[in-house]
């Protein structure tokens, strides 16, 4: 098939990035709700899409044939996605609209009088595809809205909210039955960069980020996981029928991760239904002490975080802990010092190093900590007793403050294993993490 004197089909495919270039160009500019989406998905999922449509006409042109049921499988999975983000079923089927209209204008442009018989045949068949996509998108689209709809309202969200609080399966209304384990697990989600924009671009970029670490979950379990999650975060309950490896659980958090584009914090536990209550609360303890003591992304469990977690407990004694670092209050740069010099299992050229200072300069610090406090990292007794301070403080600022006090590098684990190392350099150094 000919137009303009050259093969329609291979003229099409070679102007494919330009003309996606142009396509995105002019629904930014005719379609509100594609002009706020988050540059990334413009750039990303659209412009694949939209290049995978072009393909598609160039292919169904030089074939003289419909395109198959399989061609349009990307087409119904990007039209559930924008189901999932809240965009409206017009605005897509005007963007399919549009590329069909600029694939035309493009393939048709210097058609000859001979060449009439190709161009009505050319035109046959994208109208013919047209039609296909519509039927296609318009159906993943809303098939998409219905499952949605009812696992918000359905069985699924049901069992979701018994297990959580901790509602014995026989008096729970009909719906599917519990799992024999549950790994409960609470995330903690960063912001996306998109999620700072104004308008509806930055709500759309949020949900975009809870589908992406949903779609993460439900690959994992091979079905729809149990889920309460918002751009912050959440709970999250995977059915399970044994414990599995903690790595295995892990590699899941890095995955949410790196598909989301942010941070994940989360803190897990395996258990069976009637313990989720006890275990989603012990997760959201876990996860504000690990953001709390600096660590960093990743999944955590209270093995993990033992000490820290047994001396943050409230009791009358936190306060009096805290205090034995009182009078470093008012001083950021010896408590700073301080942390450092324990995390680094206490190297003083470690230490120096990471704050950009002279040992010498670090060695002043430590013994006007020492006059202020009457604590010496030097023994051991003291060197227990300041680590426990140090979580203690952390423990109170983040309950009062509602987020981290600072970003603390030393844990009271490390301090402990410091202990041991008196002034030696390099050993007894904390490994944050799992």
């Amino acid at each position: 098939m000919r137009i303009g004197g050259r093969p329609a089909a291979a003229y099409l495919r070679a102007r494919v990035p330009g003309l996606a270039r142009r396509v995105l160009t002019r629904l930014r500019a005719e379609l509100p709700v594609y002009a706020e989406l988050p540059v990334e998905e413009l750039t990303g999922d659209i412009a694949d899409i939209v290049q995978h449509n072009l393909r598609l006409f160039a292919d169904v042109i030089e074939h003289r044939r419909p395109a198959t049921d399989r061609e349009l499988d990307r087409q119904r999975d990007s039209a559930a996605q924008r189901a999932e983000e809240g965009v409206p079923l017009d605005a897509i089927l005007t963007a399919y609209q549009i590329g069909t209209a600029l694939c035309w204008q493009e393939m048709a442009s210097g058609a000859r009088p001979e060449e009439l018989a190709d161009v009505q045949e050319a035109v046959r068949h994208i109208m013919e595809l047209q039609r296909q996509l519509t039927s296609a998108v318009s159906g993943a689209y809303l098939e998409a809205r219905q499952i949605l709809d009812s696992q918000e309202h359905g069985g699924r969200h049901a069992l979701l909210a018994a297990l959580l609080a901790g509602e014995p399966a026989e008096l729970r209304p009909a719906g599917p039955l519990p799992a024999a384990l549950y790994v409960a697990m609470t995330l903690e989600l960063g912001p996306h960069p998109d999620e700072t924009m104004t308008g509806p671009g930055a709500s759309i970029a949020a949900r975009r980020k809870i589908r992406r670490v949903r779609s993460v979950l439900d690959r994992h379990t091979g079905e729809p996981a149990l889920t309460a999650l918002d751009s912050s975060g959440g709970t999250v309950l995977l059915p399970v029928t044994a414990e599995p490896a903690w790595p295995e659980l892990c590699a899941l958090v890095g995955a949410a991760q790196e598909s989301a584009g942010v941070p994940v914090l989360a803190a897990a536990a395996v258990v069976p239904p009637g313990e989720v209550p006890e275990a989603v609360a012990r997760n959201a303890e876990i996860v504000d002490l690990v953001r709390c003591t600096g660590r960093a992304p990743g999944l955590y469990r209270l093995a993990d975080v033992l000490l820290d977690y047994q001396l943050s407990r409230p009791s009358a004694a936190l306060g009096q802990l805290a205090g034995l670092l009182g009078p470093l209050a008012a001083k950021p740069d010896l408590l700073r010092t301080l942390e450092t010099f324990l995390a680094y299992g206490l190297d003083r050229r470690a230490t120096a190093a990471a704050l950009h200072l002279h040992p010498n300069t670090v060695d002043y610090r430590i013994r006007r900590i020492t006059r202020l406090t009457g604590l010496s990292p030097s023994r051991p007794p003291d060197l227990q007793h300041i680590g426990a301070a140090l979580v203690a403080r952390r423990a109170l600022a983040g309950r009062s403050a509602g987020t981290a006090a600072g970003a603390a590098v030393g844990t009271a684990a490390g301090a402990a294993r410091s202990a041991g190392a008196g002034r030696s350099s390099g050993e007894g150094r904390e490994t944050d993490g799992s």
